[in-house]
């Protein structure tokens, strides 16, 4: 395990003392009847936000929602019933999970996906059209 060193720690404190005087969360209820997750900054903005949108929280009962916990200094949100954390830096900047989870649920993924599963007249006809000239045009190796 490596040394700390008195600069790194210096460097470290001067990192945490940065975030502390940004936003923050001062506290965080979950509101069923918006269905929104509203968190309080110590700015007084009030930021709210759907959980399904959320890694974590996506698909959780309300019941589930309902205790939160805010935790290292405002920093971040716990959620204990789901096991779930977020961090309020990360969830100001619109990181709403890890970056595979984003890819999957970003809107342009989730509208991609309803594309590709519909069933219409169009695109069975689109098909059909595409078809009669061949089909997919194969690939071909450089």
């Amino acid at each position: 395990m490596a040394e700390l060193t008195a600069a790194a720690f210096e460097e470290a404190q001067a990192r945490g003392e940065e975030r502390l005087r940004g936003p923050r969360a001062e506290s965080a209820h979950y509101d069923a009847g918006r269905n929104r997750v509203i968190v309080l900054l110590t700015t007084g903005i009030e930021v709210g936000f759907p959980p399904d949108v959320v890694e974590g929280l996506a698909g959780a009962a309300a019941a589930d929602l309902a205790e939160i916990e805010v935790e290292a200094f405002g920093l971040g949100l716990h959620f204990p019933r789901l096991d779930a954390d977020l961090y309020v830096p990360a969830l100001l900047e619109g990181i709403l999970g890890s970056k595979r989870w984003m890819a999957e649920h970003s809107p342009a993924a989730v509208l991609g996906a309803k594309g590709g599963r519909a069933r219409g007249g169009a695109k069975a006809s689109a098909a059909r059209e595409n078809g009669k000239r061949g089909g997919r045009p194969k690939k071909v190796s450089a």
